[in-house]
């Protein structure tokens, strides 16, 4: 995996890094740890439903490509203690895009993602009424929008939330006080795939 940090302390994974997360129970290590914070081979294994071998062994991969790290000064030689490296990681770069084996990597990455935040939202849908207190219903924010626009004016705005969010993360990265607990920031962006572009000889119009 890349080590050059982008201008949000993001990191691109390269070929060898994509293939090592491009795994589903690596990537729900990587979601437990970003979501609940750090926790012991063990500690994974009984929140997966897992063996403390197979956590222990996925974790050690992970942490060979800086996506996992160990937590200074904590756990036993026995027990090890891990945390999610900071920062976001990006799966698409322009050598990737042209390789199958990147693309391949990037599919079964984003694929396992998008499972875990669906089951996060029906998870809130089907009981979030019922479990949640009120300040926390009413701080809930499901919306989406359909707009017509060029592909560098979604670019801007992905930029501008992408900002915004990872401000937002690092801003309250770590945090434990009184009143708080895990919550999940989800953004995405992207065209219709069975809609049509407009040609650029076209006079541009706007809608009544």
């Amino acid at each position: 995996m890349e080590k050059n940090l982008d201008e949000h302390g993001g990191r691109t994974a390269d070929l060898d890094g994509l293939k090592a997360l491009a795994h589903p129970l690596r990537m729900q290590l990587i979601e437990a740890l970003s979501t609940y914070g750090e926790d012991t081979a063990s500690g994974l294994a009984e929140r997966l439903g897992e063996s403390s071998g197979a956590t222990s062994y996925h974790l050690r991969q992970l942490e060979k490509h800086g996506y996992v790290r160990e937590v200074e000064g904590r756990g036993t030689g026995r027990e090890r203690w891990w945390e999610r490296v900071p920062g976001p990681i990006h799966l698409g770069s322009a050598e990737l895009d042209h390789s199958e084996a990147g693309r391949a990597a990037s599919r079964v990455i984003m694929r396992e993602w998008l499972h875990h935040r669906e089951s996060g939202v029906r998870d809130i849908i089907e009981r979030g009424h019922d479990v949640l207190a009120p300040e926390w219903r009413e701080a809930i924010a499901l919306q989406s929008a359909s707009v017509h626009v060029t592909a560098e004016q979604l670019e801007q705005l992905n930029e501008r939330v992408s900002t915004l969010i990872l401000e937002f993360a690092r801003e309250h990265r770590g945090q434990r006080i009184p009143g708080s607990r895990p919550v999940h920031l989800q953004y995405s962006g992207f065209p219709v795939l069975d809609g049509v572009e407009i040609p650029a000889t076209t006079t541009p119009q706007k809608e009544s």
